[in-house]
């Protein structure tokens, strides 16, 4: 169990923050390796803390001057403010909609169909990002309008954060929801990543607190080496992770990730369509 554990704190580290859907590779790694009930789905919401302390630890300096300077500093106050403006909304209609969404959308087959819809959006957006800004200009930085996350507006976090509560729907990711939502909205390829980093601080650790809480009576000592192995193999996978992304999306689209999220999903349709895998819940 251990080590289906530590494969699953990789697949959820390297994935949280791509746009291909975290959750949804962890339902069909889960199904895959018959880890599946509901133990396994509190494990595969609260190992997210894990890649979550990984942007923390990345970004502690920024998030320390945030804390020492937010009874005086402006930019700390409306760094905080936007923070939390884009948090409110899938608190919202995390509790509203959460668990009829688990019960009716957390299977392999709905979770590809997202993939394959998400890669399509993805292919669109890009293209009309392409066609906005020109080939010399990837990264949009001589015409974004919000070039950092300090020139965002409360008007900006509040769409942020309402387009995060599309990654509900498990397969549709709740990075790709984020950052190329945002670069509809007129960000930087830089601003929307690091945005969403941060807002996944308080939504995917609040959500990791909340599901551990609420579904506590399932849990059993003998379980703790089994999620703390999970979380942290989670924190190092993560950790590599988004120093590469940081990296790629100075001078790269997410044209790649599209056609991965069409492939795969297209793959666990035809594989449960024909009966060649077993696919579970």
């Amino acid at each position: 169990m251990l080590a289906k554990a530590a494969l699953m704190g990789v697949v959820e580290g390297l994935t949280e923050f791509l746009p291909i859907s975290s959750t949804g590779h962890l339902i069909l790694t889960a199904s895959l390796l018959d880890f599946t009930g509901e133990t396994a789905k509190v494990f595969e919401i609260a190992i997210q803390t894990g890649a979550m302390l990984s942007v923390v630890w990345e970004y502690r300096e920024r998030l320390s001057r945030t804390v020492v300077g937010i009874t005086r500093d402006t930019v700390a106050q409306r760094f905080a403010l936007n923070v939390l403006i884009a948090f409110v909304p899938a608190v919202i209609f995390g509790l509203l909609l959460g668990s009829a969404i688990k019960q009716h959308l957390f299977y392999p087959v709905p979770v590809a169909v997202a993939f394959i819809v998400g890669g399509l959006v993805i292919l669109w957006v890009e293209r009309r990002h392409h066609r906005r800004y020109g080939e010399l200009d990837l990264a949009g930085k001589r015409h974004a309008r919000v070039e950092t996350v300090d020139d965002m507006t409360p008007a900006d976090a509040l769409k942020v954060g309402l387009l995060q509560c599309l990654a509900l729907v498990p397969g549709t990711s709740r990075s790709g929801a984020t950052i190329i939502g945002a670069l509809v909205l007129g960000f930087s390829r830089k601003a929307a990543t690091e945005f969403s980093f941060y807002l996944g601080i308080p939504t995917l650790m609040g959500a990791g607190a909340y599901s551990v809480w609420k579904q506590r009576e399932l849990l059993r000592w003998e379980d703790v080496p089994l999620f703390a192995v999970g979380t942290v193999v989670s924190f190092i996978a993560a950790l590599l992770c988004i120093r590469w992304l940081i990296r790629y999306v100075s001078t790269h689209d997410f044209v790649p990730f599209a056609w991965y999220r069409i492939v795969f999903g297209g793959i666990v349709l035809l594989t449960a369509w024909q009966g060649w895998v077993q696919w579970t819940a």
